[in-house]
């Protein structure tokens, strides 16, 4: 058996909520999870490194994967505890296709969107991005 130095220590989830990373740290370290949280401070240092990086990232033993999956099912989706986002064109709670989860934002690109449309009207300048498993949706 293979001591702790030697385990592999892998990403469990991405948050881009510094507050969902430390209540789901602190639900898992209830439970005898020992993890830690990375990226965090340079985040806060530079926050548009944001999406760059990927979030500020949950990490756990490979060897707690399971007990941590078994654990979040019993929570539910906490990433939206912070709020849904709902889809102006339909007046809809947006789901990602892929996982389900309520995590996601716009990857609307503003402006420029809207002067792209103009020219090329079969520009969509509307998708979202699931910020669990970093897939894009229309």
């Amino acid at each position: 058996m293979a001591n702790q130095s030697e385990e592999k220590i892998i990403v469990f989830e991405n948050y881009y909520d510094v507050m969902l990373a430390h209540i789901v740290r602190t639900k898992l370290e209830d439970n005898g999870i020992p993890c830690f949280i990375s990226d965090e401070n340079t985040l806060a240092a530079n926050p548009i490194y944001n999406q760059a990086i990927g979030g500020i990232k949950l990490m756990i033993f490979e060897r707690d994967l399971e007990r941590c999956r078994q654990i979040m099912a019993e929570e539910g989706d906490m990433h939206n505890l912070d709020h849904v986002e709902i889809d102006e064109e339909t007046n809809n709670a947006v789901i990602c296709p892929f996982c389900a989860s309520t995590n996601v934002g716009s990857t609307d690109p503003g402006k420029f969107a809207s002067i792209l449309s103009a020219v090329f009207p079969f520009y969509n300048n509307k998708a979202w991005h699931c910020f669990n498993c970093q897939q894009d949706f229309e």
